[in-house]
């Protein structure tokens, strides 16, 4: 039996279609109903679906004035308001093509993007960072004006929809290309992640200009008529036990590191009317899992995917993952565990990897066909990322390909021994990688945080009598915190800099 998951086909997307339009379905019968607030501890924000769609209209008519039309690209240089999920549909709604990013961007950077996408114009916040460029930049209008219908360019679901850039973890950051239909590929998010029903408030930690925000905490909540609950820009993450059971939330996201800091925050979380919570854009560990089911009496559901993707991997209420596990494909995805380019036996560990047909995969990667054309083998898109699958389709995820460490002609997963390193009492986090202490010489090493200190010793013989030899880290370091990226993930390339810098400082003195 090989590592070849798949149920039944998706339903295939209408035509003519639009992502907005499919997003904002509900907003003639719900027009009163709350789409999205926007809450502090001290005062909330009401917007309701007519409020919402007028916001969107009077985004349109300025991209109009400013002869933006369809197929043209917008770069969006908007700030951590309701803006930029507005604009991002109101350019969807009429055929433009918008281009999120992330504030944190440098002048460099943005530069680069520039040049690469050539921009019709610039939705811009005059606060952010922006290098001189001769685009046309505009300037949202805070007056919204009523009462004019929304209206949609239609047309066929498989045309550029909008462009997302990834994270970069592995190399410079990629333009993605997505079409119309990736919003309707979502459905099987919906049914096999969320279980999200018109009836939910779904309270989303992130940034309204995140990606996981916009998806999870903004387009599929709207997309089925649910309230989208969005704390304001400067809220204090130590406030979200508060505000989830002041505003009735049914549903709470968040990335891992989110639950970490609740559940550290010791205060009763058994008193919130939460159905479950759901996690995604790292790894979460079953200790953070356990602690939260503990802490909540509700399940947390994981999902796993990417830039290229969104997410295709779950578990879900009525299908919660397997210990251990990502959980197993959404219903309707083709999941495959590739060696050598075909699916695996199963239980053998691969490459995760996603069949072109899936209606959420990307069109490519812009104006790139040749970098496209090294992430597909065949019919099969490949990830990146290592697992194993068995034979009910359960996942068990092993590391990015280039995050796996070699030891002595083993192939390593940093997760495995983070997971280990865990348990080690008054541990608070842990990083693991492989790094050069001399030429072609490369060792395991583990950083860990802690409130107290943790002589390396102790943690070298717990890992002595729970990892096999091969496995063991040969360094131990104790640092006051662990690198992540932009969109606040683990680096450990920026933690193996860090190590190996400081070494070379080491030996020249």
């Amino acid at each position: 039996m090989t590592s070849d998951f798949f149920q039944d086909p998706p339903a295939a997307c209408p035509t003519p279609f639009n992502f907005a339009d499919y997003v904002l379905q509900h907003k003639s019968e719900l027009n009163s109903k709350t789409a999205l607030c926007i809450v502090n501890q001290t005062r909330y924000e009401n917007w309701t679906y007519g409020n919402l769609s007028n916001l969107i209209q009077s985004i349109i008519s300025q991209f109009k004035d400013a002869y933006i039309g369809p197929e043209d690209v917008l770069l969006m240089r908007l700030g951590n308001t309701l803006d930029f999920p507005a604009t991002y549909l109101a350019a969807l709604a009429m055929g433009a093509v918008p281009v999120p990013t992330s504030p944190m961007l440098t002048e460099a950077e943005l530069s680069k993007i520039i040049s690469e996408l050539k921009p019709k114009a610039i939705v811009r916040d005059p606060d952010l960072t922006l290098p001189a460029a001769d685009i046309p930049q505009i300037h949202l209008s805070k007056d919204i004006k009523s009462g004019r219908d929304l209206s949609f360019h239609m047309g066929d679901p498989n045309r550029l929809g909008y462009i997302v850039y990834t994270s970069g973890t592995s190399g410079n950051p990629m333009a993605v290309a997505h079409a119309h239909r990736a919003i309707w590929a979502r459905r099987m998010m919906l049914r096999d992640w969320y279980d999200i029903r018109p009836t939910d408030r779904m309270f989303h930690a992130g940034a309204f200009n995140w990606t996981f925000t916009m998806g999870t905490g903004l387009m599929d909540p709207w997309s089925v008529g649910a309230t989208s609950l969005i704390p304001e820009p400067g809220t204090d993450p130590e406030d979200i036990p508060f505000l989830l059971k002041d505003h009735g939330a049914t549903l709470f996201a968040a990335a891992p590191g989110v639950y970490r800091k609740l559940l550290k925050q010791k205060v009763n979380l058994s008193h919130l009317s939460l159905r479950h919570g759901l996690c995604a854009g790292e790894k979460l560990s079953e200790d953070i899992r356990k602690a939260w089911q503990d802490a909540t009496g509700t399940d947390l559901h994981e999902a796993f995917g990417m830039s290229e993707c969104s997410t295709f991997i779950s578990g879900s209420p009525s299908r919660p993952s397997k210990h251990g596990t990502l959980g197993r494909p959404q219903n309707g995805r083709r999941v495959a565990i590739l060696n050598d380019g075909h699916p695996a036996p199963v239980n053998t560990p691969g490459m995760i990897a996603v069949h072109r047909s899936d209606p959420g995969l990307m069109l490519g990667y812009h104006s790139n066909s040749a970098a496209t054309a090294q992430k597909f083998q065949g019919d099969w898109f490949l990830t990146g990322d290592l697992g194993a699958m068995d034979d009910a389709g359960n996942i068990t995820y092993l590391g990015r390909a280039d995050d796996m460490m070699n030891a002595g002609g083993y192939r390593v997963s940093p997760l495995e021994v983070e997971a280990v390193l865990r348990q080690f009492p008054d541990i608070d986090q842990v990083a693991v990688t492989d790094v050069t202490v001399a030429k072609d010489a490369r060792v395991i090493a583990a950083f860990y945080t802690s409130a107290s200190t943790i002589a390396p010793e102790a943690v070298k013989a717990f890992a002595n009598s729970h990892l096999a030899r091969y496995k063991q880290p040969r360094i131990y370091q104790q640092v006051d915190s662990l690198p992540t990226n932009p969109n606040g993930k683990l680096s450990r390339k920026l933690l193996r800099q860090f190590f190996e810098a400081q070494h070379d400082r080491t030996r020249e003195t």
